[in-house]
């Protein structure tokens, strides 16, 4: 059976009187007002930062080479281990080639019959036996003679390989009894001293002058380089230029290592405050900015770091007041007291 309408009436009623009776007087007095919060402030500056664009590159030795035999013979010795030191100079491997070794000696002999020759016509021209066209005859013998025991000797020198430059063997070619031939590689030899960051820079990047310094980033090491080499000419395959950067002697970086370079990518205009303005919670970011008297709560977003000072790239304009290290007492809205 549904209940009467009319029974309700006196239960609202007594609602509404219970609801009156429990509400704040018209005249209660209003909440005390804030003190004022002690602050400091700095004003947003507009800077003009520079700014760089990483570009991917591999570290390789200033010095490299390719060893390559220069006459034929049989590998008679290859000291040679990847991975091992050697020095300037050093003997690395040796070739026997025996018809050098008697071209030398023929060479020799050839020189000497030259050299006796030549005594014997200016002895007789001396005693008005020998016409002056023998004794330059005999000369000429006598200097063909001696460039041939060089060319000889040089050809000899061909079997004995030595490191060009002090370094590091990186790979190797031959053993003991192989076969070398002209052109043949025996081994690769690296420097270890000087090495540098080959970059391929888009041809979008501004083009600094050789001399400028970058910044090299090897793994967790950031290395102070020098631009050496920069091609004027992009490939027309990837647009890219190929560029050199000279590494310090007492870095760690390792031929081979893959880098990053900070190229130099123009300037831009940035919003700069100090560091402790900006207060971080969770992935929010957040500065006060006082005006009218009062703290106010903006959410911002940097983008980049510099010593005491972080760029703001949104959420703040020029020119605008931020609370430096605000104190946890400060709240939105409220009312701060500048202090010097």
């Amino acid at each position: 059976m549904p209940f009467p309408l009319k029974r309700l009436y006196p239960l609202l009623t007594v609602a509404l009187m219970l609801a009156n009776g429990c509400s704040r007087p018209a005249g209660s007095a209003p909440t005390a007002a804030q003190p004022a919060v002690p602050v400091r402030v700095t004003t947003v500056a507009l800077t003009v930062a520079p700014q760089t664009q990483p570009v991917a590159g591999t570290i390789r030795p200033f010095e490299h080479a390719t060893l390559a035999a220069k006459v034929t013979g049989t590998i008679a010795t290859a000291n040679l281990a990847v991975g091992r030191s050697v020095a300037a100079g050093e003997i690395l491997v040796t070739i026997q080639a025996g018809e050098l070794d008697a071209r030398v000696a023929q060479a020799q002999a050839a020189l000497d019959q030259a050299r006796r020759e030549s005594e014997r016509e200016q002895a007789l021209e001396a005693k008005g036996a020998a016409t002056t066209d023998a004794v330059h005859a005999a000369d000429d013998r006598l200097r063909e003679a001696r460039a041939a025991l060089q060319e000889a000797e040089a050809m000899l020198g061909y079997t004995r390989i030595t490191a060009p430059f002090a370094g590091v063997l990186t790979r190797e070619f031959v053993k003991p009894g192989d076969l070398a031939t002209p052109g043949s590689a025996l081994f690769e030899i690296e420097g270890v001293d000087r090495l540098r960051a080959e970059v391929q820079v888009p041809e979008s990047l501004p083009l600094p002058a050789a001399g400028v310094a970058l910044t090299v980033l090897a793994g967790d090491e950031s290395l102070p380089g020098k631009l050496a080499e920069l091609s004027p000419a992009a490939d027309p395959l990837s647009r890219t230029r190929l560029a050199k950067i000279d590494l310090p002697a007492a870095s760690a970086a390792r031929s081979g290592a893959f880098v990053r370079v900070l190229w130099p990518a123009g300037n831009r205009t940035a919003l700069t405050v100090p560091a402790t303005a900006v207060q971080v919670f969770g992935q929010m970011e957040r500065v006060f900015v006082v005006a009218g008297g009062s703290a106010h709560l903006r959410l911002v977003k940097t983008s980049a770091r510099e010593g005491e000072w972080v760029q703001v790239s949104s959420g703040l304009d020029a020119g605008e007041s931020v609370v430096v290290a605000p104190s946890p007492l400060l709240r939105d809205g409220s009312p701060v007291e500048i202090q010097p």
